[in-house]
């Protein structure tokens, strides 16, 4: 695999990939997580917890066969768009401007997530939630391939994205309008590529996806926040991305609350146990045993692990867990400010590393 680098040995020539405002987005670790990998004898990979399937669009695009998994309807509708949907551009684009010439009306998206005038609380202006509602509608009628739907539910997305009145999650709405909610909603098609790569989209538990063998896997799960203030149990990324799910199911949930969340994303509602804040009776917290687990069971040669030190994990413990499962090849800590990416001695001293909020690579050879 042909990887060009600058004169400071740092990898050029990343993958163009696309995504939402997204928390968990790994847009600015791609650099490195490539990095990482490409002197490796790798040739198939699986994006465990896919999100916006960056890191999966990037792999793909690099030669590697691609296999990506995630819980959420919408991450699985992006992999099938990136990863799989084979059609050539010009099978979408009378599509798209179709869908863009539509008029609005007022459906159910409108009366729960359009607002007008000073009434900023809520996501989206009505005059682009009456869009939605047609665009929404329509693809509905075309009765297209899941593979095909999926390109034009993910041109959807990024559209409402581009004129939320958010902060990326819509868990709560600003105050006031946001300058990109008063943009008219358009429709682009998605910046897809030649697939020449075997990949899968999955949507399912993690831990049936890692049983099949891969040569490298890459996992990012969610740590947790580390404020103890944050409640014992909480669904963090259902709450926070309720209304993509609702747009691709189309299914008009029952909504509760003042950000009209699907009853689905309460917090009590099928926890992950990877965003489980609590300790077991022996004093580790929940979704470390969790992860801990994970990487056991992991069928690959190569696990490359990231991990953002404001989580709840505690590195004493991820320590320990990474030493028992296989030999840390590698362990790199990452500088955002300083755009680099330095190896560490691994020791105990990069549990003592305590400060901003860093985020660390780790590269386990099981």
């Amino acid at each position: 695999m042909s990887i060009q680098r600058d004169i400071f040995g740092r990898v050029q020539q990343i993958p163009e990939t696309e995504g939402i405002k997204y928390t968990g987005s790994k847009l600015k670790i791609l650099p490195y997580i490539i990095d990482m990998m490409v002197e490796l004898d790798v040739k198939s990979v699986l994006d465990a917890f896919s999100g916006t399937t960056r890191v999966a669009q990037a792999l793909s695009q690099l030669g590697y066969d691609t296999d990506a998994n995630d819980i959420s309807v919408w991450s699985e509708v992006f992999g099938t768009c990136y990863l799989l949907s084979k059609n050539p551009d010009s099978f979408y684009i009378p599509l798209i401007e179709e869908l863009n010439a539509l008029p609005g009306y007022r459906g159910w998206f409108s009366e729960n997530y359009g607002g007008e005038g000073e009434d900023g609380k809520m996501p989206f202006q009505m005059k682009n939630t009456m869009r939605l509602d047609a665009v929404r509608d329509k693809i509905e009628e075309y009765q297209l391939p899941w593979e095909d739907k999926c390109v034009l539910l993910t041109s959807l997305i990024y559209a409402m994205d581009a004129v939320d009145n958010t902060l990326g999650h819509y868990a709560a709405y600003l105050s006031g309008w946001s300058s990109r909610s008063y943009d008219d909603m358009m429709l682009k098609l998605p910046k897809r590529y030649p697939l020449e790569t075997h990949n899968k989209v999955m949507r399912g538990d993690v831990f049936d996806a890692v049983r099949d063998y891969h040569d490298l896997v890459y996992l990012d799960p969610p740590y947790g926040s580390n404020n103890e203030k944050m409640p014992p149990s909480r669904v963090r990324y259902a709450a926070y991305y309720h209304i993509w799910k609702t747009i691709i199911l189309n299914d008009k949930p029952t909504v509760f609350g003042k950000a009209r969340r699907r009853e689905d994303s309460r917090d009590t509602v099928s926890p992950s146990v990877f965003e489980e804040f609590r300790k077991n009776e022996e004093g580790h917290f929940i979704a470390m045993q969790a992860i801990k687990q994970l990487i056991e069971q992991t069928n690959a040669h190569y696990i490359l692990l990231s991990y953002g030190s404001g989580g709840r994990a505690t590195k004493e413990e991820l320590n320990d867990i990474l030493h028992s499962n296989g030999k840390v090849v590698e362990a790199r800590e990452i500088n955002y400010k300083k755009n680099v990416m330095s190896n560490m001695r691994w020791t105990n001293e990069w549990i003592n590393s305590d400060g901003k909020y860093t985020e660390y690579l780790f590269l386990l050879e099981k």
